[in-house]
């Protein structure tokens, strides 16, 4: 029987985080809770569950309601289905806040959650303070995500990604466009402008390159014309197959579907990676002549990690490589 995939080409650096493709942030109580049912509903659907909810206690906190919104979302993340998968994005670590934020969620909900993520992370020093922070409060290994919000932490962002604590790096697009003083215009921050600003462009690169480096999730930033489906679909497109992103953060219900279908191998992708692997399998993983194209398994990691990602976002695959799942 041949040996399975997974034991054969696990030993790719690619890949070694894994994490639904979609982020869904909310911090309003009545989004967080259809956001909630909503994962459940899709979970459902897609037999596998495509995105994670990040309960927001930054940006969704009224400004001297911090510590009533910190346990709300604690009560709302203990109240999750036990099989949900539920972030919260806490304030800064410079933030007066940040403490009681840590001590509120990582303290009483930590072992429901499946990251924190950390806000404009300027540097390590800022991910070890979290980091200290966090195991003060809970013990066991709550990945820490960074959102990397400015020109500085981009600078700094292969050291960031290499962190043990750190599973993902996002992009913040209004702040760091706000944090070149003018530079960069307005414009920037649209559907367009934030795929052609050669800084912001570059940013992006950036990010990537350092989460692929330590094994880690590059995360795309928000757009923020939610109401305009096909410029958010071309936009994840993009992101997905030019920038080597593997996720997406969504601020609207309506921004899912189209973020799981752009991150998902299409038909096309499937049948040649499912072609190839089977062919492979067949060989006992030596390299084989397929339509002409000599393939081994530096190329077999590449179908494989295709076929992780058609399986974890719902796609339907061969039933004999289903089997493999």
């Amino acid at each position: 029987m041949p040996a399975h995939p997974r034991d054969v080409l696990s030993t790719a650096q690619a890949g070694i985080v894994a994490l639904p493709v979609c982020d869904h942030y909310s911090g309003v109580e009545s989004r967080m809770r259809k956001s909630l049912q909503l994962q459940a509903e899709m979970t459902a659907e897609f037999g596998t569950c495509v995105f994670d909810v990040t309960l927001d206690c930054e940006d969704g906190a009224p400004v001297g309601g911090e510590a009533a919104h910190a346990r709300l979302v604690t009560d709302l993340a203990l109240a999750a289905a036990p099989e949900a998968r539920v972030g919260v994005r806490v304030h800064p670590v410079d933030h007066p806040a940040f403490e009681a934020d840590m001590a509120q969620v990582a303290g009483h909900a930590g072992h429901r959650l499946r990251h924190i993520m950390i806000p404009k992370v300027e540097s390590v020093d800022d991910v070890v303070h979290a980091e200290r922070t966090l195991l003060r409060h809970f013990a066991p290994g709550l990945p820490l995500h960074a959102l990397i919000e400015s020109p500085a932490a981009v600078h700094r962002a292969f050291d960031i990604a290499a962190h043990p604590r750190v599973q993902s790096l996002s992009f913040g697009l209004m702040d760091f466009v706000s944090a070149h003083a003018g530079a960069i215009p307005s414009e920037g921050m649209g559907i367009e402008g934030q795929f052609s600003h050669p800084l912001v462009l570059r940013a992006k690169l950036e990010i990537a390159s350092a989460a692929h480096a330590s094994g880690k999730v590059p995360s795309h930033g928000v757009v923020t014309e939610f109401n305009d489906t096909a410029a958010l679909r071309t936009a994840a497109r993009r992101a997905a197959r030019e920038l080597g992103y593997t996720r997406m953060w969504s601020i609207h219900p309506n921004q899912i579907r189209p973020i799981v279908e752009a991150f998902s191998p299409d038909e096309q992708q499937i049948d040649q990676a499912s072609a190839i692997l089977l062919a492979a399998a067949q060989a006992d993983w030596a390299p084989i002549n397929h339509g002409g194209v000599l393939h081994d398994r530096a190329s077999y990691r590449l179908f494989w990690l295709v076929l992780q990602r058609a399986h974890a976002t719902g796609r339907a695959l061969p039933a004999q490589v289903a089997a493999w799942f």
